[in-house]
C-alpha cells in the first residue's frame, strides 16, 4: 500500500517559533518591520495584556484570546477574532481586505494606528464582559 504524500501547507509562514521574537526574526525584513510595528500598536492598546505563541502565531491574551497577527508570503494578517466587531466596524474596515474576522495588510499599505486601538479596545470590552457572565 502506497503511502499518502502530503501536500505542502499554503498560508501561514510556519516557523516552529517558540516565541514571538523568533517569529518575528523569521520574517523578511517587511514584513518584520510591518508586524512590529502592529504590535507595538496593539501593546499601546492592550498594555497588561499578554503575549504568546498560539497556533503557531504571535497572540495576545486578556481574559483569554484578545487578538493576533501573522506573516503571510503576500500579505500580513490582523485577527481580530470577533466576526461581530467586524460587522460593528464595517463602514472603517470598508477600505482594507477582510475575512470573517481578520483584516490584511501589506507593509506598503499598513493598518491605521487609531483604527487597530478602537478594535482592540473593543475586544478588551468584548473579552472583560464575556468573563463576567
Amino acid at each position: 500500500m502506497k503511502k499518502a504524500v502530503s501536500k505542502p501547507k499554503t498560508g501561514v509562514k510556519r516557523t516552529g517559533a517558540a516565541d514571538v521574537e523568533a517569529y518575528l526574526a523569521a520574517q523578511p525584513k517587511a514584513m518584520r518591520d510591518a508586524l512590529e510595528k502592529l504590535r507595538s500598536i496593539i501593546k499601546s492598546a492592550a498594555p497588561t495584556a499578554t503575549e504568546v505563541i498560539s497556533y503557531q502565531i504571535p497572540t495576545f491574551k486578556l481574559q483569554g484570546s484578545l487578538v493576533a497577527y501573522a506573516a503571510f508570503a503576500k500579505h500580513c494578517s490582523f485577527f481580530v477574532m470577533s466576526p461581530p466587531l467586524m460587522e460593528q466596524f464595517a463602514k472603517e474596515l470598508a477600505p482594507f481586505s477582510t475575512a470573517k474576522a481578520t483584516l490584511h495588510f501589506t507593509p506598503e499599505h499598513p493598518l491605521p494606528t487609531a483604527l487597530v486601538k478602537k478594535l482592540v479596545k473593543a475586544r478588551i470590552k468584548e473579552n472583560e464582559a464575556r468573563k463576567s457572565k
